[in-house]
């Protein structure tokens, strides 16, 4: 935009029109002619000139940075509601204006305002993670067919949060997994996972879970290479992981809500307690209310592939 020329006398300055950049706002070409006296040394009538202001406008102060300024009550209003509510966003304080404090006030205004302040914040949405299924869908129609894997939280009377990690096999509805710590990382879950296949007699054809950080981890993926497929649910759908959800929502209602734990330890025992119970006095009405551990053991039902593609 700007050109400059040195010649024997001293500085030329050569200023150029750029259709490419439009500086609009008085604020904006303020800090323009600052620029351009502070980088270039140009005095401000030049300046002025190249950003298309006037100099009375540049040295006149903005209302907003005087003590006279009529919207500084909404100002202070405005700050006040951002504080109180972070999530909002500048539509709902002018609906609160309106509505609860009676003021018939422009919401092109609240706007401007609410810029000025620097009350407007992107929100940020992270983007759901998609693990990579090693498996098609199938039915679990036979046991050590698929077996389902979720994780869920709750906390010790202290504060301190605890992470309990379920899996049943959809087809006897039997609890295989009993895993509670403060945090469970990828590596944890796979030595568990171990002992688990190796009680069972084997891995299961396939393991299906969401896409938790644990869960979609190169750990656990090599772990089953060649061993068992995973199959990932899509993102922010668990009613496709019905029957570990409708399990977890038993043991959220009947155990996680009825008890409070003094330690990790008392959590352990408890939890424990409640997933035996399940395997072994639960009766459910899909099994033909028999419980989980004697629909398995009488059960001679045998898996029959069907052909199927990853989706």
């Amino acid at each position: 935009m700007f050109g400059q020329e040195n010649s024997g006398s001293g500085h030329r300055i050569h200023v150029r029109n750029h259709h490419h950049w439009k500086i609009l706002s008085p604020a904006a070409k303020r800090r323009a002619v600052d620029m351009l006296k502070d980088t270039l040394c140009m005095s401000e009538r030049l300046a002025c000139k190249a950003v298309g202001l006037s100099r009375s406008t540049r040295r006149r102060q903005p209302q907003a940075q005087t003590p006279t300024d009529p919207d500084v009550a909404l100002r202070v209003w405005l700050r006040a509601y951002a504080t109180k509510h972070p999530c909002h966003g500048f539509r709902r304080a002018w609906a609160a204006l309106r509505h609860n404090e009676g003021q018939a006030i422009n919401v092109k205004k609240v706007h401007r305002l609410w810029c000025e302040e620097g009350l407007q914040k992107r929100v940020h949405s992270p983007r759901k993670r998609a693990g990579t299924s090693s498996a098609p869908e199938v039915i679990a129609d036979a046991p050590k067919v698929v077996w389902a894997i979720d994780f869920q939280f709750d906390s010790t009377t202290d504060g301190k949060a605890i992470k309990i990690a379920s899996m049943i096999d959809e087809h006897t509805r039997e609890s295989l997994l009993h895993l509670v710590e403060r945090s469970i990382t990828a590596e944890c879950l796979v030595a568990e996972l171990e002992k688990v296949f190796g009680t069972a007699g084997g891995p299961p054809m396939v393991l299906r879970m969401d896409n938790g950080p644990e869960l979609v981890s190169q750990a656990l993926q090599q772990f089953c290479e060649k061993k068992v497929g995973l199959s990932y649910i899509p993102p922010g759908t668990p009613w496709n992981n019905g029957y570990i959800e409708s399990f977890n929502g038993r043991l959220r209602k009947e155990c996680l809500n009825r008890n409070h734990w003094n330690t990790l330890f008392e959590a352990r025992v408890v939890i424990g307690d409640f997933k035996d119970e399940h395997n072994h006095r639960h009766r459910h009405s899909a099994l033909g209310y028999r419980t989980p551990a004697e629909y398995a053991a009488r059960c001679s039902h045998t898996h029959y592939p069907m052909a199927c593609e990853i989706n």
